[in-house]
């Protein structure tokens, strides 16, 4: 079973498979703690009936401690891997690895709500969002893809074929602060054959003013309102002689 204090002693592999640092995950297990305790209280079972004995009693959890919690969900978020093989990680049955899933993700998303690092999902309030965290306002634009499984309709099946990544996938737009590294809007979620310029232009985002955005190819043609676009020229092979 993973074991959360000696994995936060290997911190190349820490980040590997949960995608925060061990500092960072220090940062953010208070907050998850104080979440988890208001979804779940002591005098309640995880199944939200009242208890019949004290906290404690009957068969020992497998993850006991918060930290051991926090680890779960964000290997799930960052590897996402089959239920059956997260069950072997953390030493738990399928079934019971679905009941944390989806126990703890609710919870995650209060903490990380709590501390104020979930990107804008709103368009509209984009600009609003990034002059709170009063970052200078250089931006990069980019399109994210995610395997999905496969659709069984062929109409389906034709919408998330992504020819980029060969496979079917979902597709989000996202927004990061080039100074921060912080993600700071997160678009809809599309469908795989999406264009990337095309989800932009139908998000409408609202950019601060005197923004700088930095975008590759994908975006060719999409000029919001603001101060300056930046995109890399395509360098064109030498011929040979």
């Amino acid at each position: 079973m993973l074991d959360c204090e000696t994995l936060q002693q290997d911190e190349r592999k820490f980040v590997a498979l949960t995608g925060i640092t061990p500092p960072e995950f220090q940062r953010l297990l208070p907050a998850f703690t104080r979440a988890y305790a208001r979804a779940s209280p002591s005098h309640e079972t995880l199944a939200g009936k009242p208890r019949q004995r004290r906290p404690g009693g009957g068969r020992k959890a497998v993850l006991l401690r918060p930290g051991d919690k926090l680890l779960f969900i964000l290997v799930y978020q960052k590897a996402y891997p089959l239920q059956e093989l997260l069950g072997s990680l953390f030493d738990l049955s399928q079934s019971r690895v679905n009941r944390w899933v989806h126990r703890l993700l609710p919870v995650l998303v209060r903490a990380l709500g709590r501390l104020g690092v979930l990107p804008e999902r709103n368009p509209r309030r984009f600009s609003r969002h990034e002059r709170r965290r009063g970052e200078p306002p250089e931006l990069i634009i980019d399109g994210t893809e995610r395997r999905r499984q496969r659709p069984k309709s062929p109409e389906r099946q034709a919408l998330h074929y992504s020819g980029k990544k060969r496979a079917h996938s979902d597709k989000n737009v996202v927004i990061v602060n080039a100074h921060g590294k912080r993600v700071g809007y997160l678009s809809g979620t599309h469908a795989g054959k999406a264009h990337d310029k095309r989800v932009a232009e139908g998000e409408a985002i609202r950019y601060p003013r005197g923004a700088t955005l930095l975008k590759d190819s994908g975006f060719q043609g999409y000029e919001p309102r603001v101060r300056q676009t930046c995109q890399p020229k395509k360098t064109r092979p030498a011929k040979l002689t």
